[in-house]
């Protein structure tokens, strides 16, 4: 039976809820999960029929499936495993913190970024406390600082800074220090410092210079993703997708200036401020990237252009909420609708209301 998800356009589920301090003041908080996995996943089935393979724990030795019950677990020594019951792992295992205590306000520059890992919204916990919210707020973005705090939550402590971004607070959970691996010595290939040709150089940053935009999130999206989704509806309607390209063959150390010569011939060949920005190699300039502004925006806005020229069976999917587009997908009978993100909801049905038949089928397709 399909999972109902989360009405989260109605409110979002708060992952932790406590109380954040710094110095004598106490904020209570909720902790929301910032981002969301759009990963697509497929059930495993035994090829040639349309039956679901399961995984079974079993006893490597005895090849027999083994009891939730009889499963404990074993820390491996080399020579032996020293066995840890379920319940001792309990017995010493960090309480849930009911507080989140900043012991410290850091300079946000100085955080490297290699230290981040997951991000969560921070809301107060109701509109009686949105004075001290704003107030910390305020104080961490005029001071370009963060606050460092630990906490525990599902039995393991966490490193984390609070932040100022845009109009909320946000949490970010940092990796503790001997979590960084030392490239040197997990990467044999790493050349010590080496000299490069000043001319060979000067081609570099123009090239640089020349593919320079403003960043702008919503230009980039997994195209893998789509290409799966692509594959999956061609396959259920009997058609074909055209395959990727080969991945590009390394440069040759002798070819590196060729190479970069053409690359700036490419951007040329693109037109507008890039290209003016490339042409500038010949003759040895180096422009700065503000000139490459205007460039970024009219691609933007074609961009915004594309958006807008929609189907309208699109534009009215995407008016809903995710809620109402999951019953949608419900009522279709399309597959694979309860792990779906709400684009790949609007996108699913789309595809189907295109096809001349739109009833889902259980066989299987190959």
């Amino acid at each position: 039976m399909e999972e109902t998800p989360e009405a989260e356009d109605v409110m979002a589920h708060a992952v932790w809820s406590g109380a954040l301090t710094f110095g004598l003041v106490a904020l209570p908080v909720q902790m929301f999960s910032a981002t969301e996995s759009h990963t697509i996943r497929f059930n495993q089935l035994q090829r040639g029929t349309s039956d679901r393979v399961r995984n079974k724990r079993v006893n490597e030795r005895t090849g027999e499936e083994v009891p939730l019950t009889e499963i404990v677990k074993g820390y491996d020594m080399g020579d032996d495993y020293v066995v840890v019951e379920p319940g001792e792992l309990e017995e010493i295992a960090p309480g849930r913190s009911k507080s989140l205590e900043i012991s410290g306000f850091v300079d946000l520059d100085t955080i490297d970024p290699i230290y981040f890992d997951k991000t969560y919204y921070l809301g107060p916990k109701s509109k009686e406390y949105a004075k001290v919210y704003a107030l910390l707020h305020e104080a961490l973005s005029r001071s370009n600082r963060v606050g460092i705090a630990t906490f525990v939550m599902r039995n393991r402590e966490y490193l984390v800074a609070v932040k100022a971004e845009g109009d909320i607070l946000t949490l970010h959970t940092l990796h503790w220090a001997d979590e960084i691996r030392d490239p040197r010595t997990e990467i044999g290939t790493l050349p010590e410092r080496a000299k490069v040709a000043e001319r060979e150089l000067a081609t570099a940053v123009q090239l640089v210079e020349a593919l320079s935009v403003d960043w702008d999130p919503e230009t980039y999206h997994d195209t893998y993703q789509e290409k799966v989704l692509e594959l999956v509806q061609a396959k259920r309607a009997g058609g074909t997708v055209e395959k990727s390209e080969p991945a590009p063959r390394s440069t040759n150390v002798i070819d590196l200036m060729g190479a970069l010569q053409a690359s700036i011939e490419k951007a040329k060949s693109g037109g507008g401020e890039a290209a003016e920005a490339a042409e500038g190699a010949e003759e040895g300039e180096l422009r700065p990237p503000v000139q490459l502004k205007d460039a970024a925006e009219k691609r933007r806005t074609r961009q915004a252009a594309k958006k807008g020229a929609k189907k309208p069976a699109t534009a009215e999917l995407e008016g809903l909420s995710k809620t109402e587009l999951y019953q949608r997908a419900t009522d279709a009978g399309i597959p694979g609708r309860s792990s779906m993100s709400r684009e790949e909801l609007v996108k699913a049905l789309a595809s189907h209301a295109a096809e001349p038949s739109g009833g889902r089928r259980k066989k299987r397709v190959s």
